[in-house]
């Protein structure tokens, strides 16, 4: 153990070169040996010591060849310290056993060791042991100045491909493990609603490591153990993707846009997927290991979401999608509970008019929505006036209670769809369901002219209003008992139709056990029953008056003050009134 203000002195001898190596162990010692002081371990020179250490780490580790004396400086090295010394060529290949004893292997170790050629192997060796969001910083980090905005930093060297490789096959292994076992437990979650895909199935790590290398996705997709894990990824995420860069990209160029310019004219966006790419993924379109499950109609949904974002697929597979909808229509499982998403399903999957017209009619036999108008509030009004937010067709979008309609909407562009299955069902929908559809403008014109022709022309019939208390008083009130009323709150709102005064709840009879005033009999002899008082109040007494007093030893009197000793004058001695 060395004097704590002497580190500094031990640093400079590790990194001097006139020092011998018979004195290295010495100095390792001195720089190694935790700092104490007469109470325990020494904080402040704990400071000085791993200060002194970490500065001539490099020097030492160049120089120890014996394992002892390097496997006591590595253990004493912490990951960020570690990374460091791969990167300069201090640590080497030799040295993982010793650290992977006492730390766990990092992503800057990995990068720091695949910098040097002769130690990419040694790299790829760490990578089975690390998590999936490690092997995305292997990746991530590689390049140091990613974040640095400068023209004059220096590119980092591209990552050597077979670590690439290495971790990309990390990534993907335990989803295409997934998709080789039919009977994993994961697919018997998929099947709820509100579950979805397997987590392997989002936006991990999988996919934003894949999502580094789009030059090579034609070659992932015919590996033969991770290609199909990378159709899934692309079908899935690319197109998603691709549309959030594109929002972004559009909202940073409103900020630097000139307010006076016009708006620009945007291009056509490109697809992330071209169509051989597209074709090549087809295999993985309707999701093969969820066939034999028991509900179709949450496969379909699946299927549905790569159609909506890819819609060129109705065009390029065609028949695989038919087939899907027919299954999911000829299994017809949970029809009623999730009518709606089968019909928005069936609208983008289906080409047959019958089950598009049974989409229809299925639509028809959901309940009507009750649209509710509740006073508007006075903080809020400075945001709702002289706009629409409170408009009737608003309030059916605010509760998404015109997903009906929605999904009606969604038959309707379907080319394949009869007219008259569509317009058959306009009858059964709420007048606010006409008149949201009325103002729409990317509907087809023959829909929007048969809702016109449906919908009120006053849209605040069909809405409830809320009364408020004021709105309730002024409206003229049946005779009530003022007996019964007494027992029985206020009721101050309630929902009534415009042109129709307000419909006061019944009040309930009155409890049987609980005979009416006029029946009850009378005392004959009221002066024989004695008056009833109750008892006397007992007197309250000091809480320290109740206390229990101890049975032994000399009874303790309460301190009296002496008010006649207060009040008689101050005597003095005789020899002192002079």
């Amino acid at each position: 153990m060395a004097n704590a203000g002497t580190y500094p002195l031990w640093q400079q001898l590790a990194v001097s070169d006139a020092l011998p190596d018979e004195a290295l162990p010495t100095v390792i010692e001195a720089l190694c040996s935790t700092s104490l002081a007469p109470y325990g371990v020494d904080g402040r020179g704990e400071e000085r010591r791993t200060k002194a250490l970490a500065d001539a780490l490099p020097a030492l580790l160049s120089r120890v060849t014996r394992p002892g004396l390097r496997r006591r400086l590595l253990q004493q090295a912490d990951d960020k310290q570690l990374a460091e010394l791969a990167d300069q060529g201090a640590v080497v290949a030799a040295d993982l056993p010793t650290i992977l004893r006492t730390h766990r292997p990092t992503p800057g170790l990995v990068i720091g060791l695949a910098h040097h050629p002769d130690q990419i192997d040694a790299a790829i060796g760490l990578l089975p042991g690390m998590h999936d969001t490690d092997l995305e910083d292997v990746v991530t980090d590689w390049d140091p100045n990613r974040h640095l905005y400068r023209p004059d930093a220096e590119p980092a060297p591209p990552i050597p491909p077979a670590l690439f490789d290495a971790v990309l096959e990390h990534a993907l292994t335990p989803l295409a493990r997934l998709l080789q076992d039919p009977q994993h437990e994961e697919w018997q979650f998929a099947q709820r609603v509100d579950r979805g895909l397997p987590h392997e199935f989002g936006e991990g790590a999988p996919w934003r490591i894949l999502a580094t290398c789009p030059d090579r996705w034609h070659d992932l997709v015919e590996h033969p153990t991770l290609g199909t894990a990378v159709q899934h990824l692309l079908l899935d995420q690319a197109e998603v993707e691709a549309r959030r860069n594109r929002m972004m990209a559009s909202s940073s160029s409103d900020l630097t846009q000139d307010a006076d310019d016009g708006p620009a004219e945007q291009p056509e966006p490109e697809s992330a997927l071209d169509t051989a790419l597209l074709e090549a993924c087809l295999p993985a379109l309707c999701l093969p290991e969820m066939a034999g499950l028991p509900k179709p109609s949450v496969t379909a949904r699946h299927i549905a979401n790569r159609v909506r974002y890819n819609p060129r697929l109705t065009d390029i597979a065609a028949t695989q999608l038919q087939a899907t909808a027919d299954e999911c229509v000829r299994r017809n499982d949970d029809r009623q509970h999730r009518a709606i998403a089968i019909a928005e399903d069936l609208a983008l999957l289906s080409i047959n008019p019958a089950h598009l017209a049974k989409a229809c009619a299925l639509l028809a036999t959901l309940e009507r929505p009750a649209v509710v108008s509740t006073p508007p509030s006075p903080r809020l009004a400075r945001i709702t006036t002289d706009t629409d937010l409170l408009s009737p067709v608003r309030l059916l979008e605010h509760n998404y209670q015109h997903r009906r309609v929605a999904a009606l909407t969604s038959l309707a562009g379907n080319p394949h769809t009869l007219r008259t299955a569509v317009t058959d069902t306009l009858p059964a929908l709420h007048p606010l369901e006409l008149a949201w559809l009325s103002h729409q403008n990317d509907i087809p014109d023959w829909l929007h002219t048969a809702a016109t022709a449906l919908a009120p022309a006053d849209d605040n019939e069909a809405v409830l209003q809320l009364l408020t208390d004021d709105e309730l008083d002024r409206h003229p009130r049946p005779g009530r008992r003022p007996a019964v009323l007494a027992r029985r709150p206020r009721i101050r709102r309630v929902l009534v139709t415009p042109g129709r005064p307000p419909r006061r709840p019944r009040l309930p009879p009155p409890h049987p056990r609980s005979p009416a005033p006029a029946a009850r009999r009378r005392d004959p002899h009221p002066q024989r029953t004695p008056p009833h008082h109750p008892p006397p109040a007992r007197p309250l007494r000091h809480p320290a008056a109740t206390m229990e007093r101890p049975t032994q030893g000399p009874r303790l009197q309460p301190h009296r003050r002496k008010d006649h000793l207060r009040a008689a004058p101050r005597q003095h001695p005789s020899h002192l009134r002079r």
